[in-house]
């Protein structure tokens, strides 16, 4: 083959991944989005006026961050260089933003596009930081995570963030129903069909990643295809290798359910252990068990057990929820918040998720009282910002004579001895003797501890009944 040869079509190239050849060429090829790139939205507008600047694109896996810079190096007739934050260092870094200089100075515009720029480092990011100021290039970095954690401070703030969301199941079907029937970029010479049934599945497991739909229905063409089988040789022996073809039928090969579903394997779950999404599991499963909603309390722990998660963080955080939002309203929870805990601990999974979920299931339906949260979160605001008061004497244990001698523990009231056994003696420091921390709710067993601190009240000031005594007779 010569070295100049015509290089083939690229899009039309088999050997690489359905996703990639139906990678969209432009903004009416691409699906989703419409909140920025519709007639009159933001972007669109920056785009066409050719004023884009610096961008973050902000959004979870598949909804088309690297096609949009692309197609925006395209539309602004710029160069379009793209940096792989796990490969890249200062280094290569510094090259890049040398040439890129030098091209500006040639009148060419650079578009340094970076994926998954929250793995670069801070002093990676600093790096770009002079050359976006200076203009020499325009930035457009994506990433999955919170630019407002992970990305500088100095180098957002020069940077327009937009958010990108999950592709609807209805867009993931077009764009396979698309990828079926183009005989250029897609699968259309394979004459495959499939319902809208079959596409809708694949759309739905894929949780509204393109690329992940995409590789599902790329596998499922492969397992639909016909075996391959050799042509015919002389007297009929079998032909060359390079001579096998596939039996193709003129009505083709149907992507059935159980094909799509050999191919799925294990449904796609938009996840990431440490990164937003954790976070915002977490935070509804804690908010469905505080507003008593077990239905969803359960569907956000199947989420997450299911996603991969720790399940002994699942645990701490459920022991998390019954000492903050149960309480004393229900003692028991932590109990069995505890050991569920174990349990997980002891058996592993899966088993240790049912435990999991009973825990979760209880506390859903448990009274509710953070009364004991709010109490301490009192109790510290008071020890950070008042005068860390002395003990009073009638407290302090007398060890020794001196410290008898001193006056530790005069006039200290033995409980027991007291008809009522609740002695009228100050317990707070003098500087917070009428503090009160703790008010019980009505809910659950805080009615009868709210009744009980009532009663404890009253023997404290003397105002209690006293019981009567029978005479004998």
């Amino acid at each position: 083959m010569s070295l100049f040869q015509p290089i083939p079509n690229a899009a039309a190239d088999e050997t690489r991944p359905l996703a990639d050849r139906m990678r969209p060429r432009t903004l009416e090829e691409y699906a989703g989005q419409e909140h920025l790139i519709g007639p009159g939205k933001p972007l669109r507008t920056q785009i066409e006026r050719d004023d884009t600047g610096s961008l973050i694109f902000w959004g979870p896996p598949g909804t088309g961050k690297t096609t949009l810079a692309k197609i925006i190096a395209k539309m602004t007739k710029a160069e379009y260089i793209e940096f792989s934050a796990v490969l890249a260092g200062i280094k290569e870094i510094k090259q890049v933003m040398a040439d890129a200089e030098r091209a500006r100075q040639y009148g060419t515009r650079t578009i340094v596009f970076i994926d998954e720029i929250h793995r670069f480092n801070k002093a990676q990011q600093d790096a770009f930081l002079p050359h976006v100021e200076k203009g020499n290039i325009r930035l457009i970095g994506a990433t999955t995570e919170n630019p407002s954690f992970e990305i500088n401070s100095a180098l957002l703030s020069r940077c327009r963030v937009y958010v990108l969301k999950p592709l609807g199941e209805d867009q993931i079907v077009s764009l396979l129903r698309r990828a079926l029937t183009d005989r250029e970029r897609g699968l259309g010479e394979a004459n495959l069909t499939a319902s809208d049934d079959v596409l809708r599945k694949i759309a739905s497991y894929t949780s509204g990643d393109a690329r992940s739909a995409y590789n599902v229905l790329e596998v499922a063409a492969g397992l639909a295809k016909p075996p391959l089988k050799p042509k015919s040789g002389l007297n009929g022996a079998p032909g060359h290798i390079s001579e096998i073809t596939a039996d193709k039928s003129p009505a083709g090969e149907e992507i059935t359910d159980d094909i799509v579903r050999d191919a799925l394997q294990k449904r796609i779950l938009l996840y990431d252990k440490t990164g937003e999404e954790h976070y915002n599991l977490i935070s509804a499963l804690h908010k469905s068990v505080r507003n008593s909603d077990p239905d969803a309390a359960l569907y956000w722990l199947g989420r997450m057990l299911e996603a991969g998660e720790d399940p002994l963080y699942v645990a701490r955080r459920v022991v998390r929820m019954a000492v903050e939002d149960i309480g004393l309203a229900d003692p028991n929870a932590l109990a069995l918040s505890m050991a569920a805990r174990d349990a997980v601990d002891f058996i592993g999974m899966p088993e240790g998720n049912l435990a999991l979920a009973q825990a979760v299931v209880y506390l859903s339906v448990a009274p509710k009282s953070n009364a004991l949260y709010t109490a301490y979160s009192d109790v510290l605001q008071d020890v950070e910002q008042t005068a860390a008061d002395s003990v009073p004497l009638h407290l302090r244990n007398a060890s020794t004579s001196l410290m008898k001698g001193l006056g530790y523990g005069r006039g200290y009231q033995y409980a027991h001895d007291v008809e009522n056994k609740v002695a009228d003696m100050q317990c707070h420091p003098d500087n917070l003797q009428d503090r009160v921390y703790y008010r019980p709710t009505s809910e659950g067993i805080e009615k009868r501890i709210r009744e009980r601190l009532e009663e404890i009240r009253r023997k404290r000031s003397g105002t209690a009944e006293k019981p009567s005594i029978k005479k004998e007779s």
